[in-house]
């Protein structure tokens, strides 16, 4: 076959293409299973027949909630979706609450979960569903596991059946209903149909600098996340071997085990992997520690295409002999190229990172655009720090008049599910409201400067954008995390939670013992006045009405648990500032 139209034909088209003796490779007990290409559809084939045989309807709902990425997700993807059934992937990490609502607010019949955890979850709340049955991918005592759907379509004698739901699937119709994690409200159902999916596929992988048929991918984010979802599906299209990521504590292990060409994250852990190699810098002595530093100083000046001259050229050759070499070597040897999305990423790893021949492409997209808007490509120069890329192929972007990104094209979704009013609201004829803010340069790349709805006013009637200050000081090694509040305030401030593992071993590294107050890093005069010096440095660059003038150290750390992150690893501002406005109170009204 030659065309990928519907969501469930890249698995035939690999087979056609590339045919893979490794396509799909998951870790059981220690070991790496992989299944070939034919295996995959061959079990995707096996649970269309056994739905079929359960009375799946076309246009069923069926959910699978899944704490790892795992072949069996893959599979049942497939098998869902050439039946012309809608598969709604759901985060693990979210509330009993929020599993009722989207449970509830999609119709699922039926429902797939990873572990004993999940299910634990969904049975405290499976009576208030619409659920017929849940299955389990681990093999759990008592349950139901979806190898019984795999038996069930053993017998071929309904595969007709299977061809013709698959024929009548048009490209335009429903594929999957994905709940944003969103920073505020309810979880919105958008819809997106195979075409979609499929032309964002088509029209990125021109970015994307595989070796077709002989990559190797590690994947981790979350596959209920659309960017790692439409990466899977690239990578099936690019005949690229996946293997699933462990856990984010296995990562560098299976970096290690792995060795891949390829891989994708959010921000926050390419922030957690470099912090991590800083910290073994630092632990170095006399010239090895000088030259490790030395090279991480040259790796933040860093510009492509020899923009910096051939006296830079030059110490980076030596710089990347020495030094980041062992940087790549530690994370496999072989990662020529990382993928970030979801959130911002500090100049400071995209410049660090594509100096050590690992660059980070960046790139821009929402749950509604399928994902991807924009993305930077080291070819043909498409690349530079500060920015999410060019426009892929096929997608339209304008900047309307109060500087919000529009979009239009292929890949914008076909609405959000049973939230007609709300799909009025965020689109203007073809183009959708992405609620960023942005500008395209002289060279047709896109920068992201805020978010529209995060923008405020203070009393004073200025102008303030968090996003702009908070990725300016997240490059701190002393900060994790900072929300900039201050709106109808006299002025801007600062919810910060500290970097806790770092600020402990910069203590520990300092010449003379720092006693922290009661052992609280938050309450420490000598920490909150480093943290000043960071604040003082960064407001350098704003103007008098936007800077930070007093803020508050958090005592947690924020997490998706904590309830201060979304799945995504975005802040809820709103929960954020009611989980700490006592510290607010402190900072307006002390």
């Amino acid at each position: 076959m030659t065309d990928v139209t519907r969501i469930f034909d890249f698995p035939r088209y690999q087979l056609t293409h590339y045919n893979l003796e490794k396509a799909l490779i998951t870790k059981y007990d220690g070991q790496w299973t992989s299944i070939s290409t034919q295996e995959y559809i061959d079990q995707a084939n096996a649970i269309s027949r056994g739905l079929l045989r359960l009375g799946i309807q076309t246009n069923d709902k069926i959910a699978v909630i899944s704490s790892n990425n795992r072949t069996e997700w893959n599979v049942m993807d497939i098998g869902i979706l050439q039946i012309g059934a809608q598969n709604t992937p759901i985060y693990p990490t979210i509330s009993e609450s929020d599993y009722e609502y989207i449970l509830n607010h999609s119709g699922s019949i039926i429902c797939f979960v990873s572990d004993e955890e999940v299910l634990a979850k969904i049975n405290a709340i499976k009576a208030n569903t619409k659920l017929k049955a849940v299955y389990t991918f681990d093999d759990i005592k008592g349950e139901k596991s979806w190898k019984e759907i795999l038996e069930l379509g053993k017998d071929e004698s309904n595969q007709h059946e299977v061809e013709g739901r698959m024929a009548a699937v048009k490209p335009n119709d429903l594929a999957t209903l994905i709940y944003t994690s969103g920073t505020t409200g309810k979880p919105k159902g958008v819809m997106l149909s195979h075409n979609n999916l499929v032309s964002n596929v088509l029209d990125s992988k021109k970015r994307v600098p595989f070796e077709y048929g002989k990559s190797k991918a590690l994947s981790f984010l979350p596959v209920c996340h659309v960017f790692e979802r439409m990466i899977l599906y690239l990578y099936q299209y690019c005949g690229v071997e996946i293997y699933f990521a462990e856990s984010i504590e296995k990562m560098s292990e299976n970096l290690q085990e792995v060795k891949p060409n390829v891989m994708t994250a959010v921000p926050r852990l390419y922030e957690k992997v470099y912090d991590k190699i800083v910290a073994k810098g630092s632990e170095l002595t006399g010239i090895k520690k000088k030259l490790f530093f030395w090279a991480i100083d040259l790796g933040l000046e860093y510009e492509p295409y020899g923009a910096n001259g051939w006296w830079y050229e030059l110490q980076l050759k030596l710089a990347r002999k020495l030094i980041f070499s062992k940087w790549k070597e530690g994370l496999g040897g072989n990662l020529d190229m990382m993928v970030s999305g979801s959130a911002a990423l500090q100049p400071r790893l995209t410049r660090t990172f594509a100096a050590a021949e690992m660059p980070i492409m960046e790139g821009y997209g929402l749950t509604e655009t399928s994902p991807v808007i924009s993305v930077n490509d080291m070819r043909n120069k498409g690349f530079k720090v500060g920015t999410v890329g060019k426009i892929i192929d096929n997608v339209e972007v304008k900047i309307a008049e109060d500087g919000e990104i529009l979009v239009k094209g292929p890949n914008i979704m076909l609405g959000y599910f049973n939230e007609p009013e709300q799909t009025k609201s965020v689109m203007t004829g073809d183009f959708f409201h992405t609620g960023d803010i942005g500008e395209i340069d002289e060279d047709g790349f896109l920068k992201i400067t805020d978010r529209k709805k995060e923008m405020f006013k203070t009393s004073g009637g200025k102008y303030v954008a968090p996003a702009l200050l908070e990725n300016e000081l997240k490059q701190s090694r002393f900060i994790e995390q900072i929300m900039v509040i201050g709106e109808g305030e006299k002025m801007p401030a600062a919810l910060i939670q500290p970097n806790f593992e770092f600020i402990r071993e910069w203590i520990k590294h300092k010449d003379k013992d720092i006693k922290l107050d009661s052992d609280s890093i938050e309450n420490s005069d000598v920490v909150l006045a480093r943290i000043q010096e960071e604040i003082d440095k960064a407001n350098e660059h704003f103007g008098k009405w936007e800077q930070i003038k007093k803020f508050e150290l958090t005592p947690d750390v924020w997490s998706i648990e904590g309830g201060q992150l979304t799945p995504t690893m975005k802040m809820k501002r709103k929960v954020i500032k009611e989980m700490y406005k006592d510290l607010i109170e402190k900072i307006y009204r002390p």
